[in-house]
């Protein structure tokens, strides 16, 4: 019937037209990352450039002086430039000095050949470097200024002579626990004709054995040029009277520990030197005849009195009378009550540059407080420790009239919370206060003054005794000393008529903890012979 097939054939003009109308197959676009490398690729030059190579080398040794000790360490292992550079520019070098040091001296400094400042310790358990090895470090390291010997025991006077003469620049010296002695020191006051600071602590050398001690030290070639001398734990330390004496333009001495009269070595010292600014004197047998030798001194400074138990008020009235420029007095009065307001009011009346009071073991009263704060128009720094007279009434007064005042310390003293709210009105420029071991004070004040003043810093230590015996810690009235089993005995003291009382109450305690203790030994001691003598008797 003529009917079409049922499968269309693609005639030719349909084909052609399917063809041009399909879409153009597109490439696939690059991504972002793949062109911005190739732009990397395009723009990065042939070869890099180390811009830290174009500095100078005291450039680079400018920087490793602002670094820390290990920053220097880890600086130094970048390149063979940088440990160069590293090991020239450090002045500063400390070193364990045992035995096996003296190998590798050459080598050591050899790299650090521009060292000024040397420190030298050898632990006890140890043995020591030589005089051997501290000639070789004299012979590389000329221009030493500073030496610091600890603990170097096998060092004799012939090493340390030999030193001297090979270090003259030599400016401060400090030598702790080491056997030379006289000789040896002498040599280095006679070479070292810049030495400037001199300390010396523990030297077993000095002694009155043999020869040692007809040969008193002297200043020698370096009497103009001392400016500081400190002798600590020294026995038989009178040999060094004459330094002492001789040192013309000594500014700072300092005398702690050491045996012997030292009243006599301070009254010549007074009389042919009153530019002293600074004297520090700790445990030592000074009477107030000494202290009015210090008197002479009217440039004096700092004074600190620390647990000197034959001075009294006398020999603080005469300091105070003569000494009026004195910005910072610390007295640690042992707890003997010799030292009380009278002495502490001459202070407040004529020294009135003063910036730094630090008062312990003492008991002043209102009346002597009133007068340096009255006075003390300058002080700063304020600290009552141990002090069985320092109450809500005496921190009062304080705060009333204190206005400089910007650090307040309080230590051991029967205050309670209501002293401390005057805190928070008076002493405008107060900006820290330390509370430590006063039973009585709570810390809900803590969180009141910082209410009140949020700029203040207020550090409460509240330290819990633990009750042995409460009825003795009850009685016992105050912390208890440092020191308190070391109080010496003195004469002629002017004591505190309820100071027996709370003396005995103390040793009440001391004597129930020690009980406490001792009867916890024995009952260990106890039941460990009876659980022997058992295994004994089961064993066959």
């Amino acid at each position: 019937m003529g009917q079409a097939s049922s499968v269309t054939g693609c005639s030719p003009e349909l084909t052609r037209h399917h063809s041009t109308c399909s879409p153009r197959r597109i490439p696939p676009m690059k991504s972002e990352t793949e062109n911005s490398e190739n732009e990397a690729e395009n723009d990065t030059p042939t070869t890099t450039r180390d811009f830290i190579s174009d500095l100078p080398d005291e450039c680079l040794a400018h920087i490793f002086q602002s670094l820390t000790s290990g920053e220097r360490k880890s600086c130094s292992v970048v390149c063979k430039r940088w440990l160069k550079v590293e090991g020239q520019s450090r002045q500063r070098l400390s070193l364990n000095a045992q035995s096996e040091l003296y190998s590798g001296i050459p080598s050591l400094f050899a790299r650090f050949d521009s060292v000024t400042k040397l420190a030298l310790r050898c632990n006890r358990r140890s043995i020591s470097i030589s005089d051997d090895a501290l000639v070789l470090v004299s012979l590389r390291c000329r221009n030493l200024s500073r030496l610091k010997l600890r603990g170097c025991r096998e060092l004799t006077d012939f090493g340390i002579a030999a030193f001297a003469e090979n270090c003259k620049n030599l400016k401060k010296l400090s030598c702790g626990s080491c056997d030379f002695g006289t000789n040896g020191l002498n040599s280095v006051l006679q070479h070292c004709s810049l030495l400037e600071e001199l300390s010396i602590k523990r030297l077993r050398g000095i002694n009155d054995n043999g020869t040692e001690a007809a040969q008193p030290i002297s200043p020698g070639l370096a009497a103009k040029s001392l400016r500081s001398i400190c002798l600590k734990e020294l026995y038989n330390g009178q040999l060094l009277g004459p330094l002492i004496i001789g040192s013309k333009n000594l500014r700072t001495l300092k005398l702690i520990k050491c045996m012997g009269d030292w009243d006599s070595v301070l009254e010549l010292m007074a009389n042919s030197n009153d530019g002293l600014v600074e004297i520090h004197l700790e445990r030592l047998q000074v009477t107030d005849t000494g202290l009015s030798a210090i008197s002479n001194c009217v440039n004096l400074e700092i004074l600190h009195i620390v647990k000197i138990p034959d001075c009294s008020n006398l020999g603080i009235v005469s300091i105070a009378e003569r000494c009026t420029v004195l910005r910072k007095v610390h007295i640690d009065g042992w707890r003997t009550n010799r030292i009380g307001d009278e002495g502490l009011a001459a202070l407040g009346k004529n020294c009135s540059h003063l910036q730094e009071l630090v008062l312990i073991g003492l008991n002043p009263t209102a009346l002597s407080l009133e007068v340096i704060a009255s006075n003390c128009q300058n002080l700063e720094r304020l600290a009552l420790c141990s002090s069985e007279t320092i109450r809500d009434g005496e921190i009062s007064c304080v705060v009333s009239k204190c206005a400089a005042l910007k650090k307040f310390c309080i230590k051991s003293c029967p205050i309670t919370d209501n002293g401390l709210e005057a805190l928070a009105w008076g002493c405008p420029n107060l900006v820290k206060v330390k509370v430590k071991k006063c039973r009585e004070v709570t810390h809900e004040i803590l969180e009141w003054l910082r209410l009140r003043r949020e700029s203040l810093v207020v550090n409460l230590d509240v330290d819990e005794i633990e009750a042995v015996d409460a009825a003795s810690a009850s009685d016992s009235g105050g912390g208890a000393q440092e020191d308190g089993l070391e109080v010496p005995s003195t004469e002629n003291q002017a004591t505190n008529p309820h100071a027996p009382e709370r003396r005995n109450a103390r040793r009440s305690l001391f004597k129930a903890k020690f009980g406490f203790l001792k009867a916890r030994k024995i009952a260990a001691y106890a039941k460990w012979w009876s659980s022997g003598i058992v295994n004994s008797s089961t064993t066959p």
